[in-house]
C-alpha cells in the first residue's frame, strides 16, 4: 500500500495534538522554570540544575511546534525552507534525548540521595551537577548531528485524494521528512535509528530502571524515611513509568518498524504508520508531562501546584 493512501489519520489527529501539547508544555516549563529559578534559588542543588536543563530542553522544542502545526494544518505542505525543516527536525531529536538522559540523571541523582545520604551531603555539589550536563548536551548534541544531514525538504506530486484505482486531485506539495526516499539511501538512516533506540533509549531506560530498583528497596526497607518523602519517591516513580510506557518506548518501537517495512519488505502498513503517528504525538507529549516530575522532586512547586502547607515538608530530606 502507498503511503499517501495513510495519511488521513495523521493529517487529521496531529495539528489538534501538537496544539494542546504547545499550550500546556508552554505554559507548564515556564512556570516550572520560573518556580525553579526563584523558589529554589537559596537551595541550588543538583536536582534544581538537572531539572532546569530539562525545562529549558522542552522549551527550545515547544517553540517550534506552531511551525509542525501549520504543516499537518496545510496538508504536509511545508513553507518555512530547507534550514526551518532541518531545525526542526534536530530540535525534535535533541529534546527527545536531552528528556530520556535528563530524567536517567535525575534518577540516578535521586537514588544516590536515598541510598547514600552521607556521601550525598559530603561530596555530590552542584557544581557536579553542571558538569553532567554540558556532558549531557555535548553527547545529544553528537547524537543528534546526523539529523542535518538526512531530514530536508521533499518535493513531489501527490494525490490529495486516494482511491484503489488510482484517480484522484493531483498536487505539488513540499515536505519536511526524516529522509527523502525519492533521492537517498534509507538504509543508513534505518542503521542511524537502531543506534539512536539503543543508546539513546534502551541503556538510559536499563540504567533508570535499576536506580528505581534501588530507590523502593531503601524506602521500603528505611522506616526513618517520612510519608511525604514516600509520597515524593512513589510520585517520581510513577512518572517516569509513564514517561517511558507513553511516550519514549512506543516512539522507538513504531518508528523502527515501519522504516523496516518500508525500507526491507518495499511497503506501508496502515496500521503501522497510524501508530507511528500516534507515538510521534505521544513522544512530544513528554514536555507535558516533566512538570510532574518537578512536582515529585521539589517541594516549592508541590506547594504551588496543590497548595500543601510548608508544616507538612519539615524534616524532610533534601536532595
Amino acid at each position: 500500500m502507498n503511503i499517501r493512501e495513510c495519511e488521513n489519520f495523521q493529517i487529521a489527529l496531529l495539528p489538534s495534538m501538537y496544539g494542546v501539547e504547545f499550550i500546556v508544555a508552554l505554559a507548564g516549563n515556564l512556570f516550572a522554570l520560573w518556580l525553579l529559578v526563584t523558589r529554589e534559588r537559596r537551595n541550588w542543588h543538583t536536582g534544581v540544575v538537572l531539572s532546569c536543563n530539562l525545562a529549558i530542553s522542552d522549551l527550545l522544542y515547544v517553540l517550534t511546534l506552531p511551525l509542525l502545526i501549520v504543516y499537518y494544518a496545510k496538508q504536509k505542505d511545508w513553507s518555512f525552507g530547507n534550514v526551518a525543516c532541518k531545525t526542526e527536525r534536530f530540535l525534535f531529536t535533541c529534546n527527545l534525548y536531552a528528556s530520556i538522559f535528563f530524567v536517567m540523571a535525575i534518577s540516578v541523582n535521586r537514588c544516590v540521595a536515598l541510598a547514600w545520604p552521607l556521601f550525598t551531603r559530603s561530596y555530590v555539589e552542584p557544581a557536579h551537577a553542571k558538569a553532567v550536563s554540558v556532558i549531557i548536551w555535548i553527547i545529544v548534541g553528537v547524537i543528534s548531528c546526523p539529523v542535518l544531514n538526512f531530514a530536508e525538504v521533499c518535493t513531489g506530486t501527490y494525490s490529495t485524494s486516494s482511491t484503489d484505482s488510482g484517480n484522484g486531485t493531483k498536487n505539488n506539495r513540499t515536505m519536511c521528512v526524516s529522509i527523502c526516499h525519492l533521492h537517498a539511501n534509507e538504509i543508513p538512516n534505518f542503521t542511524y535509528n537502531m543506534f539512536l533506540a539503543i543508546f539513546g533509549c534502551l541503556v538510559p531506560f536499563l540504567v533508570t530502571f535499576t536506580s528505581y530498583c534501588v530507590v523502593i528497596w531503601v524506602v521500603w526497607k528505611n522506616v526513618s524515611i517520612t510519608p511525604l518523602e514516600k509520597r515524593k519517591v512513589a510520585l517520581l516513580v510513577i512518572s517516569v513509568v509513564v514517561l517511558y510506557a507513553v511516550s519514549f518506548v512506543p516512539y522507538h518501537i513504531f518508528h523502527i518498524y515501519n522504516l523496516y517495512l518500508r525500507i526491507y519488505h518495499k511497503k506501508t502498513v496502515c496500521w503501522v504508520y497510524d501508530m507511528y503517528q500516534v507515538s510521534k504525538g505521544l513522544a512530544t507529549l513528554n514536555m507535558c508531562i516533566h512538570p510532574i516530575l518537578y512536582m515529585a522532586v521539589f517541594d516549592s512547586i508541590r506547594v504551588a501546584c496543590c497548595g500543601k502547607s510548608l508544616r507538612d515538608n519539615r524534616g524532610v530530606a533534601r536532595e
